[in-house]
């Protein structure tokens, strides 16, 4: 999911990248790609995930994870980090999510669950600012029951800002009167990618 989601990253973006899977884009992201990664705690320029032996503890990304910088990467205030995303100057932004909605609702937070991410954090900001918002998640939870509705039923992180939701069964692109078929993983059938789905794909 993670290589799925870094083609669509092109030449020159400026992409911020939630936690979990969407860590992961960094690593698969053609070489011949510049892209320069912003983490909302103010980095413009984070390099790959830091090896254990290489950890400075003071270098963490937004995910409290040890990070390293490209050259030429800046530091600024936390305040000058959201001025860069409710200014619409980051152009993609990836996230996990507990239920996208057919129309392009997300639902990315919790109020208390066990184990879950307990606030909305930067991410309301995020799908409201960034020019692009791709959702990378599993396609159904843990239940087996599926993560891509007609309507979401958590409190939203936002209303129709979802553009594509990437899963472990295809690429579904959300447009007018509900989602479109972009791409079946391999190993699945259009007919199990439908059935896990709960949401119109026209």
């Amino acid at each position: 999911m993670a290589w799925r989601c870094a083609q669509d990253i092109p030449d020159g973006a400026y992409v911020n990248l939630g936690i979990g899977i969407p860590e992961k884009v960094t690593e698969h992201v053609p070489a011949s790609r510049e892209v320069v990664y912003h983490s909302e705690n103010g980095i413009l320029g984070l390099g790959p995930p830091a090896d254990p032996e290489d950890r400075d503890p003071d270098l963490i990304n937004a995910g409290k994870k040890p990070a390293t910088l490209l050259p030429g990467a800046a530091f600024f205030h936390h305040a000058d980090s959201f001025a860069m995303i409710r200014g619409g100057h980051v152009d993609f932004t990836i996230l996990g999510a507990m239920q996208v909605g057919a129309n392009g609702d997300l639902a990315n937070w919790s109020t208390g669950e066990p184990d879950a991410v307990p606030a909305v954090g930067g991410a309301m900001d995020l799908v409201a600012g960034v020019g692009r918002v791709l959702v990378v998640m599993d396609h159904t939870n843990k239940h087996g029951d599926s993560k891509v509705l007609r309507a979401c039923t958590l409190p939203l992180t936002g209303k129709a800002v979802v553009d594509r939701i990437i899963t472990n069964l295809g690429v579904l692109d959300v447009v007018e009167g509900g989602l479109k078929i972009v791409e079946i993983a391999d190993g699945v059938t259009e007919d199990e990618l439908r059935a896990a789905t709960a949401a119109t794909i026209i």
